[in-house]
């Protein structure tokens, strides 16, 4: 499989997290929990994707290099969302003008927002199981 082939799914794949990031604001915003939990699952399955696909065609060991795992303290789930979609969109420009690196590391930070979102969601789902 050759890199171009990879350079379209990744960007297939940016494109569609932030299409489902715009839906889990959208249901965020009107207090739909169910449609926000799907919205934020998709996200996490678009971005890891476009992980594997970026560890296919960035050369070996580059993407050890990067070490990042900032915890978003005190954020509101919408403040942390616009930023993803911030991360994603840099990715995307990143990535267009050949910086693999800086973009794989734009996904991998947005990756590691939603994982938090969801570290979220999975307590309040057990907070809500509890109280039942």
């Amino acid at each position: 499989m050759g890199k171009m082939v990879h350079t379209d799914k990744i960007l297939g794949a940016l494109e569609s997290a932030i299409r489902y990031l715009v839906n889990s604001i959208t249901s965020l915003k009107s207090m739909n929990a169910e449609a926000f939990s799907n919205s934020v699952w998709r996200v996490a399955a678009e971005l890891e994707y476009a992980l594997f696909l970026f560890s296919l065609t960035i050369e070996n060991g580059q993407e050890a290099l990067l070490k990042l795992n900032p915890e978003p303290r005190n954020l509101q789930l919408d403040k942390i969302l616009l930023g993803v979609k911030d991360l994603i969109r840099g990715a995307q420009e990143y990535f267009k003008n050949g910086d693999l690196l800086n973009a794989f590391r734009n996904v991998r930070l947005a990756r590691h927002y939603i994982f938090y979102v969801q570290n979220i969601l999975a307590k309040r789902g057990r907070k809500g199981t509890e109280e039942r």
